[in-house]
Protein backbone atom coordinates (compact mmCIF):
# COMPACT_ATOMS: atom_id res chain seq x y z
CA UNK A 1 0.00 0.00 0.00
CA UNK A 2 1.14 3.28 -0.42
CA UNK A 3 0.03 7.22 -0.55
CA UNK A 4 -1.76 6.84 -4.27
CA UNK A 5 -4.12 3.66 -2.98
CA UNK A 6 -7.97 4.91 -2.35
CA UNK A 7 -8.82 1.90 -0.62
CA UNK A 8 -7.79 -0.16 1.74
CA UNK A 9 -9.53 -4.00 1.23
CA UNK A 10 -9.43 -5.19 4.68
CA UNK A 11 -8.41 -3.71 8.01
CA UNK A 12 -7.38 -6.68 10.40
CA UNK A 13 -9.75 -5.91 13.79
CA UNK A 14 -9.12 -3.62 15.92
CA UNK A 15 -11.32 -4.85 18.76
CA UNK A 16 -9.34 -7.55 20.13
CA UNK A 17 -8.60 -8.97 16.73
CA UNK A 18 -12.34 -9.80 15.52
CA UNK A 19 -13.78 -7.17 13.80
CA UNK A 20 -13.17 -6.93 9.83
CA UNK A 21 -13.94 -3.62 7.88
CA UNK A 22 -13.32 -2.12 4.68
CA UNK A 23 -12.91 1.77 4.81
CA UNK A 24 -11.23 4.11 2.49
CA UNK A 25 -8.12 5.21 2.79
CA UNK A 26 -8.99 8.58 3.30
CA UNK A 27 -10.78 8.17 6.51
CA UNK A 28 -7.56 6.86 7.88
CA UNK A 29 -4.88 8.51 6.26
CA UNK A 30 -4.21 10.54 9.04
CA UNK A 31 -4.17 7.86 11.91
CA UNK A 32 -1.84 5.93 9.08
CA UNK A 33 0.64 8.88 8.86
CA UNK A 34 0.89 8.70 12.63
CA UNK A 35 1.49 4.61 12.87
CA UNK A 36 4.28 5.08 9.85
CA UNK A 37 6.19 7.60 11.30
CA UNK A 38 5.53 5.95 14.90
CA UNK A 39 7.11 2.53 12.96
CA UNK A 40 10.06 4.29 11.75
CA UNK A 41 8.74 4.19 8.31
CA UNK A 42 10.14 6.04 5.12
CA UNK A 43 8.58 7.70 2.52
CA UNK A 44 11.07 6.08 -0.08
CA UNK A 45 10.86 2.17 1.58
CA UNK A 46 8.89 -0.23 2.96
CA UNK A 47 7.12 0.34 6.53
CA UNK A 48 8.58 -0.86 9.68
CA UNK A 49 6.50 -3.27 11.09
CA UNK A 50 5.70 -2.22 14.59
CA UNK A 51 4.37 -4.12 17.47
CA UNK A 52 1.20 -3.16 19.24
CA UNK A 53 -2.05 -4.39 20.39
CA UNK A 54 -4.28 -4.10 17.63
CA UNK A 55 -6.68 -2.03 19.54
CA UNK A 56 -4.27 0.74 20.80
CA UNK A 57 -1.51 3.20 19.91
CA UNK A 58 1.42 2.27 22.35
CA UNK A 59 4.07 5.29 21.08
CA UNK A 60 3.46 8.47 22.55
CA UNK A 61 2.50 10.93 19.39
CA UNK A 62 5.53 13.51 20.98
CA UNK A 63 8.58 12.97 22.27
CA UNK A 64 8.67 14.91 25.71
CA UNK A 65 7.29 15.04 29.07
CA UNK A 66 3.72 15.60 29.59
CA UNK A 67 1.40 17.55 31.91
CA UNK A 68 -1.86 16.07 33.32
CA UNK A 69 -3.19 18.89 34.87
CA UNK A 70 -3.31 20.64 31.69
CA UNK A 71 -4.81 17.00 30.06
CA UNK A 72 -7.70 17.70 33.15
CA UNK A 73 -7.96 20.96 32.04
CA UNK A 74 -8.48 20.12 28.26
CA UNK A 75 -10.69 17.60 28.98
CA UNK A 76 -13.19 19.51 31.26
CA UNK A 77 -12.37 22.85 28.92
CA UNK A 78 -13.82 23.62 26.14
CA UNK A 79 -11.31 21.89 24.06
CA UNK A 80 -11.66 18.75 24.61
CA UNK A 81 -15.61 18.72 25.59
CA UNK A 82 -15.48 15.75 27.52
CA UNK A 83 -17.86 15.93 29.87
CA UNK A 84 -20.81 16.62 27.78
CA UNK A 85 -20.72 12.66 26.95
CA UNK A 86 -18.72 11.83 29.57
CA UNK A 87 -19.47 11.48 33.54
CA UNK A 88 -17.04 12.00 36.08
CA UNK A 89 -17.10 12.02 39.84
CA UNK A 90 -14.82 15.25 41.00
CA UNK A 91 -15.80 17.93 37.84
CA UNK A 92 -17.87 19.79 40.37
CA UNK A 93 -20.96 20.18 37.60
CA UNK A 94 -23.33 18.34 35.90
CA UNK A 95 -21.53 15.71 33.36
CA UNK A 96 -22.79 13.27 30.66
CA UNK A 97 -23.88 9.90 30.48
CA UNK A 98 -24.17 9.09 27.33
CA UNK A 99 -20.78 7.50 27.33
CA UNK A 100 -18.76 5.26 29.88
CA UNK A 101 -17.53 7.55 32.69
CA UNK A 102 -14.05 8.24 32.94
CA UNK A 103 -13.77 7.85 36.46
CA UNK A 104 -11.57 4.49 36.68
CA UNK A 105 -10.64 4.65 32.77
CA UNK A 106 -6.96 3.76 33.45
CA UNK A 107 -8.48 0.72 35.16
CA UNK A 108 -10.31 -0.58 31.94
CA UNK A 109 -7.29 0.74 29.34
CA UNK A 110 -3.99 1.06 28.61
CA UNK A 111 -2.45 4.69 27.81
CA UNK A 112 -2.04 2.92 24.26
CA UNK A 113 -5.48 2.22 24.19
CA UNK A 114 -6.68 5.53 25.32
CA UNK A 115 -4.72 7.26 22.89
CA UNK A 116 -6.61 5.46 20.20
CA UNK A 117 -9.81 5.96 21.53
CA UNK A 118 -8.82 9.72 21.52
CA UNK A 119 -6.65 9.71 18.05
CA UNK A 120 -9.72 8.31 16.33
CA UNK A 121 -12.32 6.15 18.36
CA UNK A 122 -13.96 4.70 15.39
CA UNK A 123 -10.90 2.31 14.95
CA UNK A 124 -11.76 0.44 17.86
CA UNK A 125 -15.93 0.96 17.58
CA UNK A 126 -17.06 1.70 14.13
CA UNK A 127 -20.28 3.01 15.97
CA UNK A 128 -19.21 5.65 18.37
CA UNK A 129 -20.58 8.83 18.62
CA UNK A 130 -17.25 10.33 20.16
CA UNK A 131 -15.91 12.29 17.48
CA UNK A 132 -12.12 12.21 16.29
CA UNK A 133 -9.99 14.15 17.89
CA UNK A 134 -6.64 13.56 16.04
CA UNK A 135 -8.10 13.46 12.89
CA UNK A 136 -8.34 16.04 10.31
CA UNK A 137 -9.52 14.89 6.75
CA UNK A 138 -11.94 13.22 5.48
CA UNK A 139 -14.65 14.71 7.95
CA UNK A 140 -18.23 16.24 6.92
CA UNK A 141 -19.87 19.00 8.25
CA UNK A 142 -17.02 20.93 9.75
CA UNK A 143 -16.78 24.68 9.44
CA UNK A 144 -14.44 26.55 7.33
CA UNK A 145 -12.12 27.70 9.87
CA UNK A 146 -11.73 24.24 11.41
CA UNK A 147 -11.61 22.71 8.22
CA UNK A 148 -7.95 20.48 7.95
CA UNK A 149 -7.07 21.29 11.30
CA UNK A 150 -7.19 18.61 14.00
CA UNK A 151 -9.46 18.81 17.35
CA UNK A 152 -6.26 18.69 19.50
CA UNK A 153 -2.74 18.76 18.16
CA UNK A 154 -0.61 15.75 19.54
CA UNK A 155 0.97 17.47 22.90
CA UNK A 156 -2.74 18.10 24.05
CA UNK A 157 -3.29 14.47 23.26
CA UNK A 158 -0.45 12.79 24.89
CA UNK A 159 -1.24 15.73 28.52
CA UNK A 160 -5.06 14.41 28.08
CA UNK A 161 -4.24 10.97 27.99
CA UNK A 162 -1.41 11.44 31.22
CA UNK A 163 -4.13 12.88 32.71
CA UNK A 164 -6.82 10.18 32.08
CA UNK A 165 -3.80 7.79 33.01
CA UNK A 166 -4.56 9.26 37.12
CA UNK A 167 -7.88 7.60 37.09
CA UNK A 168 -7.85 4.73 38.13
Amino acid sequence: MDAGDTRIGRVAGVCRGTVAATVTATAIAPLLAIVLAVAGASAAGAPTVATAAPDAIERPLVEGATDPLRGRAIALGRDGNCLLCHGLADAGRPTGNLAPPLDGVAGRLSAGQIRLRVVNPALANPHTIMPAYFVADGLRQVAAPWRGKPILDAQQIEDLVAWLQTLR
